[in-house]
């Protein structure tokens, strides 16, 4: 594949690559952790805020779904997105559109998929610290979509018993929940994420289900590094190793 300036071509060590920027905004652990934790066998998924498509790319890996449609509003990224879907040659399984995401009701129609996947901007607009660089900042803030939209979208995009599958930050753990009910979407299952033992969590992964009962089960949070610094033995199964 010929590389445009200043990209990378990434070995996802599973038999994919992927396309990034060498200064823009990279996957990191997070994404890893949500496509391991949504990993299901449905008929059709959607990766909302897909960057460079990294989730949806390891979910193709990690199951057999054969309909996996993805969405990010950048056009550049999107655009490094899709070729590495055709790199990867996964184009029957894996499309992606540059679109926003809250007009993905209209472009797919409402209530036809089975399990949403989102790896949402964290801060809120006016929060933290602000990168300069437009593709950070809207990686990373809620300038183009706010997490109520997140919540709204997901809800009028499942079907009835649909799954969402989320990764976000502890602090924003009320406002998920609350969202969540809002939307109709209820928590079933979550688990924190923290550095290692002792450390506060600094992850949340969070499934809930379209028109469900009320029931969330807490799974035990999972650490990232052992005291040597080396990676706990369930990270190095996550990441296949």
């Amino acid at each position: 594949m010929e590389l445009n300036e200043n990209e990378t071509l990434d070995d996802l060590e599973n038999g994919y690559s992927l396309l990034q920027r060498r200064d823009g905004f990279r996957f990191g652990i997070d994404a890893v952790l949500l496509s391991d934790f949504a990993k299901c066998n449905v008929g059709r998924l959607i990766d909302l805020c897909t960057g460079t498509g990294i989730v949806a790319v390891l979910l193709a890996a990690k199951t057999e779904i054969p309909h996996i449609d993805a969405v990010e509003i950048q056009k550049e990224i999107a655009d490094m997105a899709a070729r590495s879907v055709r790199y990867n040659k996964l184009e029957e399984r894996v499309r992606i559109r540059c679109a926003d995401l809250k007009d993905a009701p209209d472009i797919y129609g409402k209530s036809v998929f089975d399990a949403v996947t989102v790896n949402p901007p964290y801060m809120k607009s006016g929060a933290g610290l602000v990168n300069d660089a437009d593709i950070k900042l809207i990686s990373r803030h809620e300038v183009c979509c706010m997490l109520e939209d997140v919540m709204r979208v997901s809800a009028d995009l499942l079907k009835t018993r649909g799954r969402l599958f989320m990764v976000h930050r502890p602090q924003r753990l009320a406002d998920l929940i609350y969202l969540m009910r809002v939307y109709k979407i209820e928590p079933k299952r979550m688990r924190l994420v923290a550095p290692m033992e002792g450390k506060a969590a600094n992850l949340v992964l969070i499934e809930g289900i379209k028109n469900a009962g009320s029931e969330l089960r807490l799974m035990p949070t999972l650490y990232v590094y052992e005291k040597n610094g080396a990676y706990t033995k369930e990270i190095d199964t996550i990441y296949g190793r």
